[in-house]
């Protein structure tokens, strides 16, 4: 096998993505690459229009300009030809600076005659001109919604059509979800949790919008209507409709007397920036780390709530392998992350099974076989993923998560999961038995919850959140008090209740007792319950109650930059009541294997910033991004070239190794999930 060529990045240092150029890794030049980024793959722009850092005139000053496009055709690239200005400044920058904000980038169009574009950003903040010389001959500027593409069709940027939506690619649907969370803040005066709301109100209309693909798209506002209060409020009666079969379709979610309540100018600006993409096509990854990055930013609480990080929750997702109708629990959902993830592994297999019926490849199904498959996801969404949380806000953002990943929102419920079932309210009850098929007299006690086939979970920890309730205690044979035989090493059950107990340990207990007897889960937790000598009677439990499938020890800067604890994944089989019995009368426990390991590398550092692969010299590398196609140049005929050579930095991160590894694994010991 041929060796994969690599690039040495110097220390501090980032690799430009259109010139290939060294430049110093700053807030400014985060700004920069996104928007490279953008040109390239959603505008089109071919890398040879493209200049970084251009040298103007301006009088007697030189300034550079940060991204200057010229004509695809233009043979002399001089400031006289430039079509089009960007200037790319770090989120501390406001757009109404004297020295760095728009009129900086408006003084740079107005000295280059033929340039009829700019944008203004600072990864928050996007404004948009197009110069033009008004009816007293001075030059003047429009705001516009966006640039044109590379094919300068203006239709598409005030109302696009389903065939020009765009996907979003690599940071941009997050770039623009806080530019648009950032505008509301700013200028509807709602502090970030409202503002967060009435965001997803928006995003769900535009997804409303894109499912309903036997009309012309009603979700966009054109540049005029933008930029006027007539316009504004047109945009806003457009979108209102729009909300209103919303609520008619996701009442579990919206209440029918629920309205948008931003300012017109607000929603033509929030509508402006979301027309273009296509929410439905982009790729999940994408935009769940969008969504669960600003989720987690505006709804974190103060429960003990750290949401799992993505690369983690696919490792346990892959590990624990669920198939297509197990019923599937996040017993903590949060953000909703692990049943996101679950269902779009389940998603893959279905899709599978489609195209092998079909004999067709996904991209080659037609409409009736998309609805299909679409209501097939909706039927298993419905029908076997489930998500409990004690916070009403993460329900609310978890069901809206899966609807924008999955086409259903699931049974995504609010309760403290760890009362008694008889204290569950009603509603919760009703809901719950309704969604399982059952009585909801069937839902008596703890001893009657075993519904579940699959638990991905990481519930919340700390002393600081104890459980003291006696009522809740006594459900639990972890909360009583147990006894150390120091010569046999063995621990024993008292009657006796303790005071208080943290709750990721009466969450491992209700898990199990959700789990169906030989049902799995992976369940995140601190190391102090692997290892701490006086917490022995938890892991005796545990190999009383379940098989011991796997433990993965994770890196202590996983959960960074907000908390530090050590924590691990513990994989788990519920023994059935006749595999316990077996070892009982035989007073032995069955003998089997574990599979363990270590996560040393987790993809980013304490702070939260990414870390990336180095050499033996301690320098960041490159290698050829293979799902990266840069287009280089067109033929005389028209026909566009393109060329695999685009490069991207390696994550250090391990996660994404150890599913393969415990998959060869699980297959030698015999274990058939």
């Amino acid at each position: 096998m041929a060796e994969t060529k690599v690039i040495v990045i110097p220390e501090g240092k980032i690799c430009d993505y259109i010139d290939g150029k060294f430049r110093n890794d700053t807030p400014e030049e985060y700004v920069r690459q996104t928007i490279e980024k953008r040109l390239v793959n959603e505008h089109k722009y071919l890398p040879r229009q493209v200049k970084i850092e251009y040298t103007l005139q301006l009088g007697s000053r030189k300034p550079r300009a940060d991204i200057v496009i010229f004509d695809k055709d233009c043979t002399e690239q001089t400031q006289n030809n430039i079509k089009l200005i960007i200037e790319c400044k770090k989120e501390a920058v406001d757009a109404k600076n004297a020295k760095d904000g728009v009129e900086q980038l408006k003084s740079y169009m107005s000295a280059c005659p033929n340039c009829e574009w700019g944008m203004w950003t600072n990864g928050k903040q996007k404004e948009v001109f197009r110069k033009y010389t008004n009816d007293k001959g001075s030059v003047d500027f429009m705001e516009y919604n966006d640039i044109p593409s590379a094919d300068g069709n203006l239709d598409d940027v005030n109302r696009p059509k389903r065939t020009s939506l765009k996907n979003a690619y690599d940071d941009n649907l997050l770039f623009v979800f806080k530019t648009c969370h950032n505008h509301i803040h700013v200028n509807d005066g709602l502090q970030k949790q409202p503002a967060f709301f009435e965001l997803l109100k928006v995003i769900f209309c535009k997804i409303e919008d894109e499912r309903n693909i036997t009309k012309d798209l009603e979700f966009y506002t054109t540049s005029e209507e933008r930029s006027n209060p007539d316009g504004q409020l047109t945009v806003k009666k457009r979108i209102s409709k729009i909300f209103d079969n919303v609520k008619r379709k996701y009442g579990k979610i919206f209440d029918s007397n629920d309205e948008i309540k931003l300012s017109p100018r607000s929603l033509a600006y929030i509508v402006s920036e979301l027309q273009k993409y296509s929410l439905l096509k982009t790729n999940i990854d994408i935009k769940g780390k969008a969504y669960e990055e600003i989720v987690g930013s505006n709804l974190r609480g103060d429960r003990g709530e750290f949401f799992t990080p993505r690369n983690v929750m696919k490792m346990v997702v892959e590990m624990i392998n669920p198939q297509i109708e197990e019923k599937v629990l996040d017993s903590s959902c949060g953000t909703g992350g692990f049943l996101v993830t679950a269902m779009t592994h389940v998603m893959k297999k279905v899709e599978d099974d489609f195209s092998k019926q079909l004999e067709l490849e996904r991209k080659d199904w037609d409409n009736n076989y998309e609805k299909a498959f679409n209501d097939r996801i909706s039927e298993l969404a419905s029908q076997d993923y489930f998500g409990f949380d004690i916070n009403p806000d993460l329900v609310k953002a978890t069901k809206m998560n899966m609807v924008m990943n999955n086409d259903g929102s699931g049974n995504i419920l609010q309760t403290n999961s760890l009362l008694p079932p008889h204290e569950w309210t009603d509603e919760f009850r009703t809901k719950l038995a309704e969604a399982l098929g059952v009585s909801k007299t069937d839902i008596r006690n703890y001893s009657t919850l075993e519904f579940f086939d699959v638990i991905v979970t990481n519930p919340p920890f700390g002393s600081k959140i104890p459980v003291k309730d006696k009522n809740v205690l006594e459900q639990f044979e972890l909360a009583h008090i147990w006894e150390n035989n120091k010569a046999t090493g063995t621990w024993t059950m008292t009657d006796r209740l303790q005071s208080s107990v943290p709750p990721e340990i009466l969450f491992i207990e209700r898990c199990t007792q959700f789990l169906v007897p030989g049902g799995r889960m992976g369940i995140v937790l601190p190391d102090s319950i692997l290892g701490s000598p006086g917490l022995g009677y938890i892991r005796e439990w545990l190999i009383k109650n379940h098989r011991i499938v796997a433990s993965i020890d994770l890196h202590a800067d996983t959960f960074q930059p907000r908390n530090g604890t050590q924590t691990s994944v513990l994989f788990l089989e519920k023994k059935t009541q006749e595999q316990k019995d077996a070892e009982e009368k035989s007073g032995k426990m069955a003998d089997y294997n574990i599979f363990m390991a270590m996560v040393e590398k987790v993809g980013h550092d304490k702070r939260g910033n990414p870390v990336f692969k180095r050499d033996a010299e301690g320098n960041e590398i490159l290698v050829p991004d293979t799902n990266s196609v840069l287009v280089l140049g067109e033929t005389s005929e028209g026909d566009r070239t393109v060329s695999q050579q685009q490069k991207k930095k390696v994550e250090d991160d391990q996660t994404y190794n150890v599913p393969s590894i415990f998959n060869e694994w699980k297959v030698q010991e015999g274990l058939s999930w």
